[in-house]
């Protein structure tokens, strides 16, 4: 029998569905990878911004990880928005207990409109239990700068920022560009401990970003799931999120989503 790739996310739900949970599934099934989900909080939320956030408990959380734990198992875990301490403690106790591999930490913090979706004592759980077991995190730069402590506005303090997140007990640092402050690319910064990889796309001046974090994320996860390298996922999910940005579907009426069968149809 064909084996079936897995992926679990961890995350907030979006019920305008360009983030969160909703993109993250969209995207393992457009990478033809089978999805699951533990839900860490419900927002009330659209293109115009996030109107209301409802977090799960501790033990919410846990119950939904430990059904997918001890049933079907998965090759690759995604953590979006977590929220608490609590609900970080949770998840890092229940990856330790499944012994799971293949852990992208995409430190939700901020939403596009500004609000706060991870709680500021919930910083140093996510430094302390979550990231000495992920395999790859994947912070913009305002995210980098919050878990690191240093302004980042040049090439050089990135990669300052990635070897100061890898002694944290990260196997791999991508600090995202999308917002550098250079209106012509869009460069992302890879650390393995080594040497530094960049990938460069031409950046799109658009509005209809919703989601592009989770999304590129999620991209990383289904990658690894299905047995790439860590440089092979992240380039798969560099020319994903470009074609979902460059297609875009013009819903809304502030940050539009983006388009997530895109590279789909652009790969036919």
């Amino acid at each position: 029998m064909k084996k079936v790739y897995k992926a679990l996310t961890i995350a907030g739900s979006d019920s305008g569905g360009g983030a969160g949970i909703q993109a993250d599934l969209k995207t393992f099934q457009e990478l033809k990878v089978f999805g699951m989900s533990a839900l860490t909080a419900v927002t009330a939320q659209n293109t115009l911004g996030v109107q209301g956030v409802y977090p799960l408990s501790g033990e919410a959380v846990k119950q939904q990880i430990e059904s997918i734990g001890t049933d079907l198992g998965t090759d690759a875990v995604k953590t979006g928005m977590l929220f608490s301490s609590e609900i970080i403690e949770a998840v890092a106790e229940k990856i330790k207990q499944f012994r799971w591999h293949n852990i992208v930490v995409d430190p939700v913090m901020i939403a596009k409109g500004g609000a706060p979706l991870l709680q500021e004592e919930a910083v140093s759980a996510l430094k302390s239990a979550l990231l000495p077991l992920a395999t790859v995190i994947t912070p913009n730069i305002p995210e980098a700068e919050v878990l690191t402590g240093i302004t980042i506005r040049t090439l050089a303090d990135r990669q300052e920022a990635a070897k100061r997140l890898r002694e944290m007990g990260v196997k791999y640092v991508i600090i995202k560009g999308g917002h550098d402050e250079d209106e012509t690319e869009a460069i992302d910064l890879l650390y393995d401990g080594d040497e530094f990889t960049y990938f460069q796309s031409k950046r799109i001046t658009t509005k209809n970003t919703h989601g592009t974090g989770c999304t590129f994320a999620a991209a990383i996860t289904a990658e690894l799931a299905k047995g790439s390298s860590v440089k092979e996922a992240v380039q798969t999910a560099k020319a994903f999120i470009q074609a979902a940005i460059e297609n875009e579907l013009g819903i809304g009426h502030g940050h539009g989503p983006t388009n997530h069968w895109a590279y789909r149809e652009k790969n036919k």
